[in-house]
């Protein structure tokens, strides 16, 4: 909402067509909106990535390199103070391969978080016991989540169990905003999946830290944020 990729604005629309027919005229081309879209990025940061790569990146790949970036836990920790008083500042690569697989990652990131990728359709936690399905006391052991008495979510590691997004856990937290209701089957599927995402976000994100300290190693000498 704050920061869209894209920004849509009306044009003119294309002149109606009229038709007659005998005493009737039948008009087409009924009133709609025409919106033109256009790259919500700044101008001279994208022609500095095209002189420095010989080539135009999309918006697309510049914000999944930038989603990258925020996901690595070494560029979290290095600048932690300053994230806590500013925007990000965003370095990126003078390598343009580097900055590809950086966008690459960060395209599987954006598809685990928006809960579209493929590495979701067998999620690797199972929903365990007979009842209702209903939110009650949280308890967590031995890589079980029990939601009451009976039922649980089944598989679920402590790194994934203490995982935080934004100061909260989020496993907790899903399940506490729907504390005293009962899970559909479509909610717990869901629930199965967002697990087998913060998995693989783990994995992406050792994954980016291990190319980030080449990110610094050579930048390009501009700031953007």
């Amino acid at each position: 909402y704050l920061f869209p990729l894209y920004l849509y604005q009306k044009s003119e629309p294309p002149k109606r067509k009229q038709f007659t027919f005998g005493p009737t005229m039948m008009l087409f081309e009924p009133q709609a909106e025409y919106l033109v879209k256009t790259p919500n990025l700044n101008k001279e940061l994208i022609q500095n990535l095209a002189v420095t790569y010989k080539k135009e990146p999309t918006p697309e790949e510049v914000f999944n390199y930038i989603y990258a970036i925020l996901y690595s836990n070494i560029y979290r920790t290095k600048y932690a103070e300053f994230l806590k008083i500013d925007f990000p500042r965003i370095p990126f690569a003078k390598n343009y391969k580097l900055f590809c697989k950086m966008a690459d990652y960060g395209e599987e990131l954006v598809g685990l978080h928006l809960l579209k990728s493929s590495k979701l359709f067998t999620p690797n936690v199972k929903f365990q016991g007979r009842g209702d399905n209903r939110v009650e006391k949280l308890r967590y052991e031995d890589r079980n989540l029990f939601i009451n008495r009976e039922q649980y979510f089944e598989g679920i590691t402590p790194q994934i169990w203490n995982y935080q997004i934004g100061g909260y856990k989020v496993c907790e937290k899903w399940l506490k905003d729907r504390k005293g209701r009962n899970l559909t089957l479509s909610e717990i599927q869901t629930y199965c999946k967002i697990i087998t995402s913060l998995e693989q976000t783990v994995e992406f994100q050792n994954l980016i830290d291990k190319l980030y300290p080449e990110v610094e190693k050579e930048i390009i000498s501009f700031e953007t944020t």
